[in-house]
């Protein structure tokens, strides 16, 4: 199947077979965690009691199925010349923006789910959240995850350092030379205090 290209400015979504994927997800979390203890629960219980066990668990499936298909609408990711933008989110819209000058990294992440249904997931991680566990970011269902991961390196790469332009201080961290909040930031400048 030949992959769609990433172009600058258009938005791109997940490929379609990460549908796909949140269904096996969905199926396996069933099978796994609440199959072993419902089916017991339900065959042993009165049938008043495995009503009101079975019926809330398969209107939670049914809502899930349901939520699926908006949710993998919903994301949006676009790449600009300055930027990454996203978005997502069914009831509770998520939105945000990367800067290029940001970025420290830009990781390919690929479980055997996702390898079996051929995407990745990319996770770019910047300079306030490097020190998290978590990526600012996390681009899911790429088909073409090194391509896209060298497209944004190439975008950071010509950016510059961060705070390299005119007035950023130099460590990144935004603000001036005797910023009073710098000093109250994480990698403050030096010498930088309260006045």
């Amino acid at each position: 199947m030949p992959l769609t290209p990433v172009r600058i400015g258009e938005a791109f979504g997940p490929a379609p077979q990460y549908r796909s994927y949140l269904y096996v997800y969905l199926t396996l979390t069933i099978v796994i965690f609440v199959l072993p203890w419902l089916v017991p629960a339900i065959l042993a219980a009165p049938a008043v009691v495995a009503a009101v066990t079975g019926v809330p668990i398969l209107g939670i499936v049914l809502f899930t199925l349901y939520w699926i298909p908006l949710y993998y609408r919903s994301i949006s990711y676009r790449l600009t010349v300055t930027e990454i933008t996203w978005q997502r989110g069914v009831w509770f819209r998520q939105t945000g923006i990367v800067p290029y000058n940001r970025i420290t990294n830009v990781d390919i992440a690929q479980g055997p789910l996702m390898r079996f249904f051929s995407f990745s997931a990319l996770r770019v991680q910047t300079a306030g959240y490097s020190a998290q566990a978590r990526a600012e970011i996390v681009l899911n269902g790429i088909e073409d995850a090194g391509d896209l991961q060298e497209k944004i390196m190439g975008f950071v790469r010509r950016g510059g350092p961060v705070g390299s332009a005119a007035g950023g201080s130099r460590r990144g961290f935004g603000g001036t030379p005797g910023d009073p909040e710098a000093a109250r930031r994480p990698g403050g400048e030096v010498g930088d205090h309260f006045t």
